[in-house]
C-alpha cells in the first residue's frame, strides 16, 4: 500500500501524525498547582508507514512515548517514536515490512523471525526505569530525560518469558512490581510466565503456568494475599495465523474464567474459577479482600468490545448494542466449591484508574471514562473501537455515588493520571488530554481538532479543569498513561 486507508483506524484521533518534536512552555489557561512537578507519559500508536493492508487495526501501529513535562506552573511537551527492532527495520527500508496485527505469516520474508511488537501500549515506571510495553513482546526501556530508546529489556537475560505484559501491578508497600506474559513460550503457546520484581528492578521470581485457552489476558489483579488471572474468551488459533487469518476471535459460547494463586506462592496452588460465558473485559479497576472474599471490579461487557475480534469469531454485535457495566466479581476463598457472585456497581466504561496507594486494596474512589447520555451530537471518531469516550466519571464503588465531568460537545478524552498532593486531606489532580474540534461537532473533517492538556481535582471532576494547557496541535489518541514525579525522575537509573 502507499496510503493510509480511510477506516476507523486512520481517521479521527487516529489519524497519523507521524511528527518527533519538543516545544517550549506551552499557553496555560487557569493555573497549575506548585506540587503537580514531574511527568506525564503517554503511549501513542502512530504508523510510521502506510500499512501492507487495507484492514490494518489502531492496536498495529508503531509506539511513540510522549511526555508532558511540569513544572513552577508551566508545561513543556515532547514525542517520539520508540525505536523497536520493528521500527528500525521498517525505517531502513522505507516501508513497511510486518503484516498483520501479531501475526508473522504475513509479514515480509526479510523480516522471519526479528520482533514485532511495536511497544505501543503502556508506559511503565519501575525501580528508576521507564519502560514502554506491548504484551505481545518484552518491553523496551526509554531514557525519562531524552525519550530516547535504551533498547528492549529482559532484566539483564534473566526473564526467559518471551512476552510482558502491558499491565503490570505494582505493590504500594513493598514497591515490589508483579507482572505476567502470556504465549510466553510462542505464539499461540498456553504458557503464562508469573514474574515478581524488587523494588529496585531485580527479577526475583518467574514460574510458568498453562490456561484453560490461549486467550487474552491484558490485564489481571493483585490483593494482599493473592494474584488474579481474569480470562475471556477472545482466543488465538494457529491455524488460523497460518492462513493468514486474525490473532484474535472472540468465542460467544465459551466461558470465562478467574485463576487464582497466592501472590509469593507456587502456580500449582492455581484454582481455577468458572464464570459466566461470553462476557469480555480488558482493564480490572482493582481488586481486595474482605475476610476470605476477593472482590475484583472489572469494566466488564457481554462481548468483546472490539469489532475485528467480534467478527472473527462470527460474532456480529453492533457496537451501539453492547451492554456493560462496572462490575464487581467477588469468591469466598473459604467455601468448598469456590464461585464468582456478580453484580453491577457502576455505569459501563474503560480506562479507569486507581490512586497508586490504593492497589490490591480496600478503596473508597476510582475514575474511569464513559459515555455521556446527555452528550449533544456524535461522539469524536478514532480509538481503538472507533469512537471516542468523551466524559470522565469518578466512582465510590462501596456505595455507588457518582460524579462525572462532562467535555465540550464533539470532544474525546484519554485515560487520566493521578497525581498524588503533599496536603493532608486533599485529593489529588487528575491529568487528562482533552480533543476538542474546531467547529461545531460532526461539521468539519473528523482530523480537525485541537489537543489540551486538563488539570482536574480528583475529587472535584464535576467543576472540570482548573487549568487548561493548550498544545495547539491535534494529538493522536492515547491508549495509556503514567504519572512519575520529579523526585523519581531525578533518581533514575538513565540520566539526560
Amino acid at each position: 500500500m502507499g496510503a493510509f486507508p480511510q477506516t476507523i483506524h486512520f481517521i479521527g484521533t487516529n489519524t497519523p501524525r507521524q511528527q518527533e518534536y519538543a516545544t517550549g512552555a506551552l499557553e496555560v489557561e487557569g493555573t497549575i498547582p506548585a506540587a503537580i512537578d514531574g511527568a506525564f507519559f503517554r503511549a501513542v500508536p502512530d504508523n510510521a508507514h502506510a500499512p501492507m493492508f487495507e484492514d490494518d487495526i489502531a492496536l498495529n501501529h508503531d509506539g511513540m512515548i510522549a511526555r508532558f513535562d511540569i513544572s513552577g506552573g508551566k508545561a513543556s511537551f515532547a514525542i517520539q517514536y520508540v525505536e523497536t527492532e520493528r521500527y528500525r527495520l521498517e525505517k531502513a527500508a522505507g516501508h513497511a515490512l510486518f503484516g498483520r496485527y501479531r501475526n508473522p505469516f504475513t509479514d515480509d520474508p526479510s523480516v522471519a523471525g526479528k520482533d514485532r511488537t511495536v511497544a505501543n501500549t503502556t508506559p511503565v515506571w519501575h525501580g528508576g526505569q521507564l519502560f514502554m510495553t506491548k504484551e505481545d513482546g518484552r518491553g523496551y526501556e526509554v531514557n525519562p530525560h531524552t525519550l530516547e530508546t535504551v533498547g528492549r529489556w529482559d532484566y539483564e537475560g534473566k526473564l526467559r518469558s518471551q512476552t510482558f505484559t502491558a499491565h503490570p501491578r505494582i505493590d504500594p508497600d513493598t514497591g515490589e512490581l508483579f507482572f505476567f506474559g502470556y504465549e510466553a513460550g510462542g505464539l499461540c503457546d498456553l504458557n503464562v510466565a508469573y514474574c515478581i520484581a524488587d523494588k529496585d528492578g531485580n527479577l526475583v521470581s518467574e514460574q510458568w503456568f498453562e490456561q484453560p485457552y490461549c486467550s487474552t489476558i491484558h490485564d489481571f489483579v493483585i490483593t494482599e494475599h493473592y494474584a488474579i488471572f481474569p480470562l475471556f474468551p477472545t482466543l488465538a488459533d494457529l491455524d488460523r495465523l497460518k492462513a493468514g487469518g486474525a490473532h484474535w476471535a472472540h468465542h460467544q459460547d465459551l466461558p470465562s474464567w478467574l485463576g487464582i494463586m497466592p501472590r509469593y506462592g507456587k502456580v500449582s496452588e492455581m484454582q481455577w474459577v468458572k464464570g459466566p460465558v461470553g462476557v469480555s473485559c480488558f482493564h480490572e479497576v482493582n481488586a481486595f479482600e474482605d475476610g476470605d472474599t476477593i472482590h475484583v471490579d472489572l469494566c466488564l461487557t457481554n462481548t468483546n468490545a472490539f469489532q475485528f475480534m467480534r467478527e472473527a469469531g462470527g460474532v456480529h454485535i453492533d457496537q451501539r448494542e453492547i451492554q456493560g457495566a462496572l462490575t464487581r466479581w467477588s469468591v469466598d476463598m473459604s467455601a468448598g466449591e469456590l464461585a464468582i457472585a456478580e453484580r453491577p456497581i457502576g455505569p459501563p466504561g474503560d480506562l479507569c484508574r486507581v490512586e497508586d496507594a490504593a492497589q490490591g486494596k480496600p478503596y473508597d474512589r476510582a475514575w474511569y471514562l464513559s459515555m455521556n447520555p446527555q452528550a449533544k451530537g456524535p461522539p469524536m471518531l478514532g480509538g481503538p473501537v472507533g469512537a471516542n469516550f468523551n466524559c470522565m466519571l469518578r466512582i465510590n464503588p462501596q456505595t455507588g455515588q457518582l460524579a462525572m465531568m462532562e467535555t465540550p460537545p464533539g470532544a474525546a478524552i484519554s485515560e487520566p493520571a493521578h497525581v498524588v498532593s503533599p496536603e493532608p486531606g486533599h485529593g489529588g489532580w487528575l491529568l487528562t488530554v482533552i480533543d476538542i474540534p474546531n467547529g461545531p461537532p460532526g461539521a468539519g473533517h473528523p482530523a480537525d481538532y485541537s489537543s489540551e492538556l486538563w488539570v482536574v481535582e480528583a475529587d472535584a471532576i464535576e467543576r472540570g479543569p482548573i487549568a487548561r494547557v493548550k498544545t495547539g496541535k491535534p494529538l493522536r489518541s492515547q491508549v495509556h498513561g503514567t504519572w512519575v514525579a520529579r523526585d523519581k525522575l531525578a533518581a533514575s537509573k538513565r540520566q539526560g
